[in-house]
């Protein structure tokens, strides 16, 4: 029995897919964010695979790698390899290892001006032009071997090459991050999930959603996020310090006048010095 057009639109063409009521994609071509709250407001489920998703925040260290580290660190589960692309500062591969990535299976790339002095490391990394940057994310993207692409792509995000980038995206079984600043907002991408964060108080997140598939949210999600310190660093931290001991003050020795003391074992004429004029 012939399968309708109309029931399989990819018999048409492989880029027509049905639409679903909630605007997104099958639960498949997701991976949960690790935050229910957040999946309940994703389509699909999670962070979409086969696109490209745009985070945009104002500068690092605002709760990024929590959020994202869940889905992470599932990709790395999976023994999938994770392409950070340009990040912001150097990482740490305890802290990477804490976050539940490990460094060995981590690989960092950045563009040759931009490169950082070589430093010993768990983590790999490698250098090239910005152009070699961006063509290494397509290929990466197009191996079908990667877990997961986060990337700080910064001016060199041109229209051109976002578009490149998406299109890659589409055969890419993952994930892929791109974090840029605020400004982007104003101007168009071809990313279908676009989030604004910023952050909401300690250990919380405000998430905007820009742009999705389905019906717009008006008011920012607001997640609370894992504490930075582990639990055990965090009980370390609250053990109070120990009172330091009292130790006992030394006698002062005998002076041998106004002024100067008697050391034991100083040369007689030294204790003389202090001595009246009369006692000399």
């Amino acid at each position: 029995m012939d399968v309708s057009p109309l029931a399989d639109p990819a018999a048409l063409h492989p880029a027509l897919w049905r639409a679903r009521p909630g605007g997104g994609a099958a639960a498949g071509d997701t991976t949960p964010s690790g935050f229910a709250a957040l999946d309940a407001e994703l389509p699909g489920g999670g962070w979409p695979h086969r696109a490209l998703t745009e985070l945009l925040l104002a500068g690092p260290g605002l709760g990024e790698w929590r959020l994202l580290a869940p889905a992470l660190a599932r990709q790395a589960a999976a023994g999938r390899c994770l392409m950070l692309v340009d990040p912001p500062a150097e990482l740490s591969a305890p802290a990477l290892a804490e976050l539940g990535l490990p460094p060995a299976q981590c690989i960092v790339v950045r563009p040759r001006q931009a490169a950082r002095p070589a430093a010993r490391s768990a983590v790999r990394r490698h250098q090239g032009t910005p152009v070699e940057v961006c063509w290494a994310m397509e290929q990466a993207l197009r191996s079908g071997q990667l877990g997961a692409l986060l990337a700080w792509p910064g001016a060199a995000a041109r229209p051109e090459v976002l578009r490149r980038l998406q299109l890659a995206a589409q055969a890419h079984a993952g994930p892929a991050f791109l974090l840029r600043e605020p400004a982007a907002a104003e101007r168009p991408s071809p990313a279908p999930l676009r989030l604004l964060l910023s952050c909401s108080g300690p250990d919380e997140l405000s998430l905007r959603l820009l742009k999705r598939r389905g019906p717009l949210r008006e008011q920012p999600l607001r997640l609370a996020l894992p504490p930075v310190l582990s639990a055990r660093a965090r009980q370390r931290a609250n053990q109070p310090w120990p009172a330091p001991a009292r130790q006992p003050q030394p006698a002062l020795p005998e002076r041998a006048g106004p002024g100067l003391a008697a050391v034991p074992g100083s040369a007689p004429w030294l204790a003389r010095l202090g001595a009246p004029a009369s006692d000399r």
